[in-house]
C-alpha cells in the first residue's frame, strides 16, 4: 500500500457499508493496486483476470466485492472460490469471515480433501452463501448431489496457475462448464501460461485484465522471527519476551482499535509503561505520544496499522505483531517501523497454530523465511529479574542518600544483632512485591502449541 495522498481509499471504491465498517475495524485504510483495479470492475459485474503475486492483497480484491453484492436473505450458494490447497482454502475462508463481521446471516464454508464429509454436509444444509474449496472436493460434492450451484452468481479461481500445475485442469474445466453460464468469473494467477490463457478465452466474457507485481521487500537489517503460541497465551508469551529481550522502544501491532486499549491495559497491569494509539486519538494526543516515544518517556506503544502510518521514531528497536496481519503488505509496512536510519531492528510475529497459512504467505511474499524462536523459559525470566535486581543494588550504592541509610542499617544491626544479609533482604521486601511475583516458579511455562 502506498501512502500517497492521491490514492483512493476503500470508501472511494463503491463497497457496501457493512464491509467498509469491518475494514475500518481491521485497520484497513488504503487499498493496494490490485484492489484498486479489481474491486470496481467486479462491483460492475465485469469478468476479471488478475495477474498478481501472493502478497499483493488479491484475497480482499475479490472477497470485498463478493460480500458487497451477496444476498444474505438467501441461503443458496452464490459465490464459489476455488483454491489449490487446503491451507489456502482455510486462509481465504478466514479472510471472508473477518470482512463479513457485520453481515449477520452470512455463512462461509471451506471444503477440502482430508476432512470428514459430515461437517461439510452440515454446513451445506445450513446454507452457505460462500463456498471456498479445492477443485477435487468440490467435484466430489457435485457428483454426490450434495452441493447445488444452480444459483451461483460468481466464481473465483485463486492461484489458477498453481491449480493447473497440481493437475486440477480437468476439474477446473468441469466446474466452469457445469455452473450457470450467466455467472461472473474472476481468475487470479501469478503467471499467464497457455492453459490459463485458454481458460480466460473460453470461459470469461470480455474480461478486464489487471497486472500487478509484488513490491513487498523487507529491510535487510531487520531480523525477523516468529513465536508459535496458543491464542489465550499470547499475553503471557509477550510478557516473557518483554522481560528477557533487551529493547529501547517497541511498537506492538494489533488489528482493532479496541484491542489497542485492551492490550495496553493488560501490559500496564503487569508493570509495563504502555500507551495505546488508534484512530480515536486527536492529533494533539497522537503527537504527544509520539514525542514521548521519541524522547524516552515511553517505551511501549500498542497501535493499529492506520494509527502507525507515518510513525517514524529512530529509537524503535522492536516491532511485535501481536495479531498477525491479514496480508503480507501490511506486515512489510509494520516492520518498516524499525531498522530505520541504518540501524538494526527486530521484528517478532506471534502466530497461533491456525495462522500458519498466513505466516507462509508472508514468507512467500517477502521471499525471506522467518526464524522460529523459543518461548523464554521461567529460568530465563528468573535470571533476567535477578540481573535487574543486582543492577538496582549497584545503582543505589551511588545514590546520595546511601551514606545516611548505611549508618541507619549499621545502627540496627548493632542494636538487634541481626546479620546484614537479613536486613538487606528485609529492605528488599519493603520496597518490592511479594517474592512469588518477583520470581516465576520453574514449572509455570504457558503451553504454546
Amino acid at each position: 500500500m502506498t501512502e500517497s495522498e492521491d490514492q483512493p481509499t476503500f470508501h472511494d471504491l463503491g463497497l457496501g457499508t457493512a464491509v467498509l465498517r469491518a475494514l475500518t475495524e481491521l485497520g484497513y485504510e488504503v487499498p493496494s493496486p490490485i484492489q484498486v483495479g479489481t474491486i470496481p470492475a467486479l462491483l460492475e459485474g465485469r469478468d476479471v483476470v488478475g495477474l498478481a503475486q501472493t502478497g499483493t492483497g488479491k484475497t480482499a480484491a475479490f472477497a470485498l466485492p463478493i460480500l458487497s453484492r451477496i444476498d444474505v436473505r438467501s441461503t443458496s450458494t452464490q459465490a464459489l472460490v476455488l483454491a489449490p490447497t487446503r491451507e489456502l482454502v482455510l486462509q481465504v475462508a478466514e479472510a471472508f469471515g473477518r470482512y463479513a463481521h457485520h453481515l449477520p446471516g452470512l455463512h462461509v464454508l471451506p471444503v477440502y480433501g482430508g476432512q470428514a464429509y459430515a461437517p461439510q454436509l452440515a454446513g451445506i444444509r445450513r446454507g452457505a452463501q460462500v463456498v471456498v474449496g479445492t477443485p477435487g472436493r468440490v467435484i466430489d460434492h457435485l457428483e454426490r448431489g450434495t452441493l447445488d450451484l444452480g444459483g451461483l452468481r460468481m466464481l473465483v479461481l485463486d492461484e489458477a496457475d498453481e491449480m493447473l500445475r497440481m493437475g486440477f485442469q480437468e476439474e477446473v474445466d468441469r466446474i466452469l462448464a457445469d455452473t450457470p453460464d450467466a455467472k461472473q468469473v474472476a481468475l487470479f494467477s501469478a503467471t499467464m501460461p497457455a492453459p490459463i490463457r485458454r481458460i480466460s478465452r473460453q470461459y470469461l466474457r470480455d474480461p478486464v485484465e489487471i497486472t500487478v507485481r509484488a513490491r513487498t521487500v523487507t529491510a535487510a537489517n531487520t531480523r525477523q522471527r516468529f513465536l508459535t503460541v496458543a491464542g489465550p497465551r499470547k499475553m503471557d508469551a509477550l510478557t516473557r519476551v518483554l522481560e528477557v529481550e533487551p529493547f529501547e522502544a517497541m511498537i506492538i501491532f494489533v488489528r482493532t482499535k479496541s484491542a489497542t486499549e485492551d492490550v495496553a491495559e493488560r501490559l500496564r497491569s503487569r508493570g509495563f509503561a504502555t500507551e495505546a494509539i488508534n484512530g480515536d486519538l486527536g492529533q494533539p494526543q497522537r503527537e504527544k505520544l509520539i514525542a514521548q516515544l521519541r524522547d524516552g518517556a515511553l517505551d511501549l506503544l500498542v497501535a493499529t496499522d492506520v494509527a502507525a502510518r507515518g510513525l517514524d521514531v529512530e529509537r524503535v528497536t522492536h516491532v511485535v505483531n501481536y495479531d498477525i496481519p491479514t496480508d503480507p503488505e501490511s506486515y512489510v509496512h509494520r516492520i518498516g517501523r524499525t531498522g530505520r536510519a541504518g540501524r538494526s531492528g527486530e521484528a517478532l510475529l506471534l502466530v497461533t497454530p491456525r495462522e500458519k497459512g498466513l505466516l507462509a504467505a508472508i514468507e512467500k511474499a517477502t521471499r525471506q523465511p522467518l526464524a522460529e524462536m523459543e518461548l523464554p523459559t521461567a529460568e530465563d525470566v528468573n535470571a533476567r529479574r535477578v540481573a535487574k535486581f543486582h543492577d538496582a543494588i549497584t545503582a543505589a550504592l551511588d545514590a546520595p542518600a546511601h551514606a545516611v541509610f548505611r549508618d541507619l542499617v549499621l545502627g540496627y544491626t548493632r542494636e538487634h544483632d541481626v546479620p546484614l544479609a537479613d536486613i538487606a533482604a528485609a529492605l528488599a521486601v519493603m520496597t518490592r512485591q511479594e517474592p512469588g511475583e518477583f520470581l516465576l516458579p520453574p514449572d509455570s511455562a504457558p503451553p504454546v502449541r
